[in-house]
């Protein structure tokens, strides 16, 4: 039963941030081409506008705060892998949920309780641009900061209980569609 429920609650989280970083890879090829257009509007026309610049900053962190979930699911991040590769996999599985609930959960939640104020505040007063012709939603930008904690937490809480199921079952590749 237990593990039958940490299966379910693997695959909904997966999916979830599936789906979620398929979005956000739209949005870095829009990024991409926003960028583009600025430039040769500049360059090439002598145009330009502060809304369409703020907005690459705005899909740049749309990228990466709302895309560190995905690449936590994909096995992505950074590691330093002085010892960790050539443990085997139940050892490779403790030090992921070791990491997991003292590291990467404590640090999520550290975000969100200390970031709650400040983006509670900008949605208060609707924090705009402080540039002229620039962009009126700060107050969204900032929510970001929230959204990566609470879908870095959640990816985190799939990725531990992988990780205890991997303990338990011992095969790495058939729990709950994993990546490692």
């Amino acid at each position: 039963m237990f593990t039958q429920w940490l299966t379910l609650t693997i695959s909904a989280i997966d999916k979830f941030t599936e789906h979620t970083g398929k979005l956000i890879a739209w949005l870095t090829l829009a990024m991409v081409l926003l960028s583009f257009a600025i430039v040769v509007l500049r360059y090439g026309f002598n145009l330009g506008w502060v809304a369409m610049q703020e907005s690459v900053l705005y899909f740049h962190g749309m990228v990466f705060m709302l895309g560190a979930a995905y690449t936590l699911k994909a096995d992505g991040h950074v590691r330093v892998d002085i010892f960790y590769h050539k443990f085997s996999l139940k050892q490779q599985a403790l030090v992921n949920i070791f990491g997991g609930i003292f590291m990467l959960l404590p640090v999520c939640i550290s975000i969100f309780i200390i970031s709650f104020d400040y983006v509670m505040t900008s949605w208060r007063i609707m924090e705009q641009s402080a540039e002229a012709g620039g962009l009126p939603f700060v107050y969204i930008n900032k929510s970001l900061i929230l959204l990566l904690a609470v879908t870095l937490t959640l990816q985190g809480i799939a990725e531990i209980c992988r990780n205890i199921l991997r303990l338990n079952i011992g095969d790495a590749n058939s729990i709950a569609g994993g990546q490692r």
